[in-house]
């Protein structure tokens, strides 16, 4: 009876501990699932007001590589969740394609590196439009270390960041306005060590007259202009009398002078370069094209310019367009350009030395400077202004020319123009021991050309009728008209036209 007791209690009490551990188990069941309820909801509620959220909000989890954007941010976008699903890739679709390598780079150095996600890219909106982002994210890892998601935000900074843009553009155009002033402040010091022929155009025939006119013409306007004549006869004096009178006259008159430099560096003076272009460029050099920009540029001996540099300076003279030696970048310039030769251009065209395209394009407006042996009535002022100013540099008093020395210098035929009469005449400033003038050349009367000593008096008026009716295009009467010029009757010269077959072409 009592060991019977004994089993029935042990029994009880063993019943009891499998009642209260199942009861426990229950217990801890229910508080599980309250807790895995409870967090679901919390997740709910965090996805939920993530998703509400008025910032620029965005989940990313990296192990189903699914993402849920915030409302505000599809609206920054401009775009629907259809339109912009909770995918990267669709995120990847939208950023700019210079951006890309640098977000991906910053999101894999945060996961790998555990360092702050902090990076600025542009996306694209629904117009097309990009606007730029500044985001900040941070990863969750595992137990082993791995990321599993990655949250953060973004804030829209499109108006600073076109602030920052437009100053460092600002900065640009000022460092560019800096150089450009720099190199025109180099160009306009060399200018000074040179010392021009003469300042001004000295004379008075209907030949320099005409020339005059031609440049009054054409002045005001941008208009290309080629100065043509032989070589000393002054066709940089007319192009600086153009710009003296055009509308760039308070900027320096830019000139390169195609001749006297080597092919393998006009280019680069034309068009500048940049650092290491070529051996030797050390640093960046503007060209002429741009230090002349809003100004006015001389191509002196265009003729002389090498074939294959022809076709650049067409199209920046077409179009306003070039680049740098060693660059890519098209730069634009506005620039007004004078060219001159003492070659026959169109011959050279026919030669195929020139290309015919260019010189249409120089062609526009051509004034031809006489030589000095067709305005002979000029050189006794030449002579007065170049004694005066070479005795005053030589430090010499000279003021009587003799008639025999005028006469001299008045009947010689100057093929060197009015550069080879100064030459002449600072040799004989320098012979000259007294107050008169003394020659120190020899210049003899060149020999006759018998093709022009066979010409008929009548030829040799129709010849001079023809040219005085060029200069003044053909006008006959009138002020400033052929008749005027010859000292004729207008009916008298409309009388010798008909005798004498001038037909105007």
């Amino acid at each position: 009876m009592g060991s019977i007791q004994t089993v029935i209690i042990v029994l009880a009490f063993f019943c009891a501990i499998v009642t209260l551990f199942i009861l426990g188990l229950v217990i801890q069941r229910v508080r599980h699932g309250r807790v895995q309820e409870a967090s679901g909801k919390s997740e709910e509620r965090y996805l939920l007001a993530l998703e509400r959220s008025t910032d620029g909000l965005w989940d990313w989890d990296v192990l189903s590589d699914t993402v849920l954007f915030s409302d505000r941010f599809r609206e920054i976008l401009g775009v629907s969740r259809e339109e912009f699903p909770g995918t990267m890739a669709s995120f990847r679709s939208r950023l700019h394609p210079e951006d890309a390598d640098a977000i991906w780079a910053a999101i894999k150095r945060h996961l790998k590196e555990h360092v702050p996600f902090n990076v600025e890219y542009r996306l694209r909106t629904k117009s097309g439009a990009y606007l730029w982002f500044f985001a900040r994210g941070q990863a969750i890892w595992d137990t082993d270390g791995n990321a599993i998601r990655m949250s953060g935000w973004i804030q829209d900074i499109t108006e600073a960041k076109q602030a920052e843009l437009n100053l460092k553009a600002a900065l640009s155009e000022i460092k560019e306005l800096k150089d450009h002033l720099e190199a025109e402040r180099a160009y306009l010091q060399e200018e000074i060590k040179l010392e021009y022929n003469y300042e001004n155009i000295i004379g008075q025939s209907d030949e320099i007259n005409y020339v005059l006119y031609k440049v009054e013409q054409i002045a005001a306007t941008d208009t290309t202009v080629l100065v043509l004549g032989e070589t000393g006869t002054g066709k940089e004096l007319v192009a600086r009398a153009i710009h003296s009178l055009s509308s760039h006259k308070d900027r320096a008159l830019v000139k390169i002078n195609c001749a006297t430099l080597p092919e393998n560096l006009i280019e680069s003076e034309l068009f500048g370069h940049e650092r290491g272009a070529f051996t030797g460029a050390h640093a960046r050099q503007l060209g002429r094209f741009e230090v002349a920009n809003g100004a006015t540029l001389f191509l002196d001996e265009i003729g002389e310019l090498p074939l294959e540099l022809q076709a650049k300076l067409l199209r920046v003279i077409q179009d306003g367009e070039f680049e740098r030696l060693g660059s890519s970048q098209t730069i634009k310039t506005d620039v007004r350009v004078i060219a001159a030769t003492n070659r026959h251009l169109e011959e050279e065209v026919r030669k195929g030395r020139f290309r015919e395209d260019l010189w249409y394009r120089l062609n526009v407006f051509p004034i031809t400077v006489p030589p000095l042996r067709e305005r002979r009535e000029d050189i006794a002022l030449l002579v007065d202004y170049f004694v005066d100013k070479i005795s005053k540099r030589l430090g010499k008093s000279i003021d009587n020319i003799p008639i025999t020395v005028m006469n001299t210098l008045q009947n010689y035929h100057w093929p060197g123009n009015i550069r080879e009469l100064e030459n002449v005449l600072e040799r004989a400033v320098i012979n000259s021991s007294g107050s008169k003038l003394h020659l120190a050349d020899e210049l003899k009367k060149p020999r006759m050309n018998l093709k022009t000593a066979r010409k008929t008096l009548d030829e040799v008026e129709r010849d001079y009728i023809v040219r005085v009716l060029k200069q003044t295009r053909w006008k006959v009467s009138g002020k400033n008209g052929a008749a005027e010029i010859l000292d004729l009757d207008r009916s008298t010269l409309r009388a010798r036209i008909r005798k004498l077959g001038i037909v105007k072409p």
